[in-house]
C-alpha cells in the first residue's frame, strides 16, 4: 500500500492529538482510574481503531483491511499478557494509584517512539532480502517453545539493565514527588521514583517488541499497517490496565493461546519465504482471512477455557 506523506502526518498528528486529549482529561486532576471509567475509555480506543480499520478498508481495500484488523488483535492480544508485569512493576515500585495512568502513558509513548525504530529497521530488512522472513519465523516459533515451557511468572520484579544504568547515572530520592519525575534540591536535579518506574515500563515494553514486532510483519509487510495496528494496541492498553486488574491472573491460558498463534505465525511467514523462493506451490500460502479466523478462534477458546478452570479453581476452595 503506497502510503501519501500526508496521510502518514495525518495519522501520526491525530494519534498524538488522541494522548494529548488523554493526558489533559484523565490526568487534570489525579486521580485512582474506576473501572468504569477504563470501560469507557477502552470502548472508545477500539472504537477509533475499527473506524480507523474501516477507513483503510474502504479506501485501500479489503486486503489492507483485513491485514490492519488482524494485525491489530494480535498486537493488542499479546500487550495483554504483558499487562502482568506492569502489574509487579507498578507494585515494586509501590506507584500511588493516583498516578499510574501517568506512568503508564509516558512510558507507552516512549515505547512507541522506541518500536517506530524497529518497525522502520524491520520494514528496510525485509525490503532488502527475503530470506530474513525465515529469521523472523524462526524466532517466532523459538518464542512460542518457550512460551510453552515457561514456569509461572515470578511475582517479584528485577530492575532491568536500562532501569540500574538510569539508578547509578542520576541520582534518585527515596520517595515520591507528586507526580513530578526531577526535582531540584539544594541546587541539584534529582530524578524521582516516578522517572524511574516510567523507564521501567517502556524498557519492559521495548522488550515485548522483540517478539511482537515480527509476528506482525507475519501478517502485513505494510510499515504503515504496521505502525497504526501498534499505535491503537498500545494506546488501549493503559485503560486495559485498570479495567482488567485482577483478571488478567484469571487469563491462565493465555501465554498457551499466544505461544499457538506466534507458532502459526512463525510457519506462515516460512511458507511465505519459500513461495518467494518458488518451493512451495501458491495454494501453500496462508490467506488473510485465515490468519484472521485463527486467532480470533485460539483467543476465544483460550479466553474461554481460562475462565472456566478459574471459576472450577474458586468453586474448590469454598
Amino acid at each position: 500500500m503506497n502510503v501519501p506523506f500526508w496521510i502518514w502526518a495525518a495519522t501520526v498528528g491525530g494519534l498524538i492529538a488522541l494522548l494529548v486529549m488523554d493526558l489533559v482529561i484523565v490526568d487534570r486532576k489525579p486521580h485512582e482510574v474506576t473501572t468504569g471509567e477504563a470501560a469507557r475509555w477502552v470502548t472508545f480506543y477500539v472504537a477509533v481503531a475499527v473506524l480507523f480499520g474501516i477507513g483503510v478498508w474502504v479506501l485501500a481495500g479489503q486486503g489492507s483491511g483485513v491485514e490492519f484488523f488482524t494485525g491489530y488483535i494480535t498486537e493488542y492480544s499479546l500487550s495483554v499478557d504483558n499487562l502482568f508485569i506492569f502489574m509487579v512493576i507498578m507494585a515494586s515500585f509501590k506507584v500511588p494509584a493516583i498516578h499510574q495512568h501517568r506512568v503508564l502513558l509516558i512510558g507507552i509513548v516512549i515505547a512507541l517512539a522506541m518500536r517506530s525504530v524497529f518497525i522502520a529497521i524491520g520494514a528496510w530488512a525485509i525490503a532488502q532480502v527475503v530470506w530474513i522472513f525465515f529469521l523472523f519465523g524462526a524466532f517466532l516459533i523459538f518464542t512460542a517453545i518457550n512460551m510453552v515451557r515457561k514456569k509461572d511468572e515470578e511475582d517479584e520484579y528485577h530492575e532491568n539493565l536500562v532501569t540500574r544504568l538510569t539508578r547509578k547515572v542520576f541520582r534518585v530520592t527515596d520517595d515520591y514527588e507528586g507526580h513530578h519525575s526531577i526535582v531540584k534540591r539544594d541546587g541539584k536535579r534529582y530524578l524521582t521514583p516516578m522517572a524511574l518506574v516510567i523507564v521501567a515500563i517502556g524498557s519492559a515494553d521495548l522488550l515485548f517488541a522483540v517478539d511482537s514486532i515480527p509476528a506482525i510483519f507475519g501478517i502485513t509487510q505494510d510499515a504503515f499497517l504496521v505502525f497504526t495496528a501498534n499505535a491503537f494496541a498500545l494506546m488501549g492498553l493503559r485503560q486495559l490496565y485498570f479495567l482488567l486488574g485482577g483478571l488478567v491472573n484469571k487469563l491462565v491460558y493465555l501465554s498457551q493461546g499466544l505461544a499457538v498463534i506466534l507458532a502459526f505465525i512463525g510457519v506462515k511467514l516460512v511458507l511465505h519465504a519459500l513461495h518467494e523462493y518458488h518451493v512451495t506451490p501458491p495454494w501453500l500460502e496462508v490467506g488473510n482471512w485465515v490468519s484472521l479466523g485463527v486467532i480470533v478462534v485460539v483467543l476465544t477458546v483460550t479466553t474461554v477455557a481460562s475462565l472456566a478452570k478459574s471459576r472450577r479453581d474458586e468453586r474448590a476452595s469454598l
